[in-house]
């Protein structure tokens, strides 16, 4: 499965302590196949917290890699990571950018992180790091063998048999 991440808004309504409403938006990101495999993941996801909200927003996020750090903060950083090589027929550097995803509790320790995981490649140049408003980031998780043998999935050519 290819990495794709979508970057879904909702927007609803809380009460705050002044009993006053106030419109609260929130982003999350999800590893998904399609547009609505990512609507249906972000449902899935902010449902149980979340009583009446709207999504209000959905875009594809180009990111080429995300880092989970176990015991990292709750703010996600994108670093842009710019990959230098050299183009023998052109007798040139050639930069490659790529875009990167990490949490950490602030811009210096996603730059001591993401050096860490890009280990001994010797050329980059870590170019941006910006935080984002990212509130929760889903991993792409297979389905349980337990749903899709709990559901009423047959084979084709059983399903034909019985048709005629």
């Amino acid at each position: 499965m290819s990495n794709c991440w979508y970057q879904g808004k909702i927007r609803y309504q809380r009460v705050d302590e002044k009993d006053k409403t106030v419109k609260i938006t929130e982003v999350y990101l999800v590893d998904a196949v399609s547009y609505t495999d990512a609507e249906a993941r972000i449902y899935e996801t902010v449902a149980s917290n979340t009583p009446d909200f709207q999504l209000v927003g959905l875009s594809r996020m180009r990111l080429h890699e995300v880092f989970f750090v176990d015991e990292g903060s709750e703010k996600w950083f994108k670093v842009k990571v710019n990959f230098v090589s050299f183009d023998e027929k052109a007798q040139k550097e050639k930069r490659t950018a790529y875009n990167m995803l990490i949490n950490a509790d602030n811009p210096l320790l996603a730059y001591q992180l993401i050096s860490e995981r890009l280990g001994t490649v010797e050329d980059y140049e870590i170019t941006d790091i910006n935080i984002t408003n990212i509130l929760e980031v889903v991993p792409y998780e297979s389905p349980d063998e337990k749903k899709l043998k709990s559901g009423n999935f047959r084979p084709l050519s059983e399903v034909m048999a019985n048709a005629e």
